[in-house]
């Protein structure tokens, strides 16, 4: 994937297409693990590592709104980052990403959340 910067802080990553929905997909923007998700029109992005166990998120599965960590079972709600219960306790990061005329952007300044 070829990322593009733009003025906004917000850097083309690739077109929507693609991205297969429903499928976690690495990608390295500037030394920074992403993970993205597809859901229909609307791409989430997350740290690609399990705050449990530190292993790439997106060898996981996606279901309904969340990533589940391949090694110990965690899972991640795309929106938010937070873990949906143990072994995980500490959120992982996500990003703002939006779709523009069929092309996504994402700042890798992370979204605030808290901790679980």
């Amino acid at each position: 994937m070829s990322e593009t910067v733009t003025d906004d802080d917000f850097l083309r990553v690739c077109a929507l297409g693609d991205l297969p929905e429903a499928e976690p997909v690495a990608a390295d923007i500037h030394g920074t693990s992403i993970v993205l998700v597809r859901k229909g029109e609307e791409v989430f992005a997350l740290y690609d590592e399990c705050s449990h166990a530190a292993v790439a998120l997106s060898e996981g599965d996606v279901e309904d709104c969340s990533i589940e960590c391949w090694l110990h079972g965690s899972s991640f709600d795309l929106r938010t980052g937070k873990p949906s219960g143990p072994p995980a306790t500490v959120a992982v990061p996500t990003y703002p990403v939006e779709v523009r005329d069929g092309d996504v952007y994402l700042s890798l300044k992370p979204k605030t959340t808290e901790n679980a």
